[in-house]
């Protein structure tokens, strides 16, 4: 009987192993097919934080280095780099080929995908923000308004594709002696060079928009390369064909994350955003030139930078009677150097 025992008894463990090997193997197949399945499909704002949260506790996110050595830009960091301007034009002008962003830093900061909003008011005061961009603003160089002490409004274009107002908007802003800042994308460089130099040769300020208007947080948050491409590449084009580089980026889509505006500082970039917008840039819902003008007049407020797509015909048209009026209001239209 003893014999008997002691042989069930060793049936049973060696049963007990390999149920319990069995079962382990399953977890690990079944931990696996869900960790493959969040990096694949990313395209959600769970399964982002999903993706960042593998980040957090120490292990590599694809495509992202975590050491200095595998890329150049830490090695400006490491010995004291010069300013981010030379460094940068030092890559402009093809001197050294090194990356300008610092992963290793980058990858400290979150990357939480977060919209600009603004909580409009018909009092002509500045606009509320999201309470917690306004907590970025100085660490981030965020801009989004000039001094709210004085009667002072920024014209700022975005310029996605040309569709034939430009022209227009030029012509309005030089014969009332104002200045602007357009800001542009790759394939608006690419098919309106002319335009993009008229620009520059009538006083205006031109900003990047990126080359082909991506979130940035997804970029940031899958490949840095290809977020430090969308902002450099345009600027490498614009630098070749006219000299001079960016100092503003107004972020694609208005979306941001902590990481990518460290991004965009590291690069040399202020953070562009705005004080007043509107439903402005859909082509099919052009509602007239007096509801643009009446949007733009009821919210005009001290520092305002205002938001304008140039592919709005009612802009175009009621640009003229727009910036007359802000000046009669006692209101100067100044440059955009903030």
């Amino acid at each position: 009987m003893k014999k008997i025992f002691i042989i069930c008894v060793l049936m049973f463990s060696l049963l007990t192993v390999g149920c319990l090997k069995r079962l382990e193997k399953k977890m690990d197949v079944s931990s696996f097919r869900q960790e493959e399945e969040v990096k694949v499909d990313g395209d959600t704002k769970e399964e982002r934080k999903g993706l960042e949260i593998v980040g957090n506790e120490d292990k590599v996110i694809e495509n992202v280095a975590n050491t200095d050595e595998e890329y150049g830009a830490s090695e400006g960091y490491i010995k004291g780099r010069k300013d981010t301007d030379t460094f940068k034009y030092q890559r402009l002008k093809g001197e050294i080929n090194s990356s300008l962003l610092d992963r290793v830093v980058l990858e400290k900061e979150e990357n939480d995908k977060h919209a600009w909003w603004l909580r409009l008011n018909g009092n002509h005061e500045v606009s509320g923000i999201d309470p917690y961009a306004e907590r970025l603003i100085q660490d981030y160089d965020i801009i989004y308004a000039g001094d709210t002490s004085k009667k002072i409004v920024y014209l700022t274009f975005d310029e996605g594709y040309e569709n034939g107002y430009t022209p227009m908007i030029l012509d309005t802003l030089k014969e009332n002696d104002v200045s602007a800042i357009f800001f542009i994308t790759g394939a608006y460089l690419k098919k309106n060079p002319d335009l993009v130099k008229r620009m520059l040769d009538e006083g205006h300020e031109v900003g990047s928009h990126s080359v082909n208007h991506p979130s940035f947080p997804d970029l940031a948050f899958k490949d840095y390369d290809k977020l430090e491409s969308e902002m450099l590449d345009l600027e490498q084009e614009f630098y070749d064909k006219f000299g001079i580089g960016f100092k503003y980026i107004r972020p694609p889509r208005g979306e941001y994350s902590k990481r990518t505006l460290k991004a965009a500082m590291q690069m040399g970039y202020k953070n562009v955003f705005w004080s007043y917008a509107y439903k402005d840039y859909d082509v099919n819902d052009q509602r007239g030139e007096d509801y643009a003008y009446n949007k733009v007049m009821d919210h005009l407020h001290n520092g305002m930078v205002v938001l304008l797509h140039a592919v709005s015909k009612d802009n175009a048209n009621a640009l003229d009677r727009m910036i007359k009026d802000i000046k009669s209001n006692g209101y100067t239209i100044a440059p955009f150097d903030l």
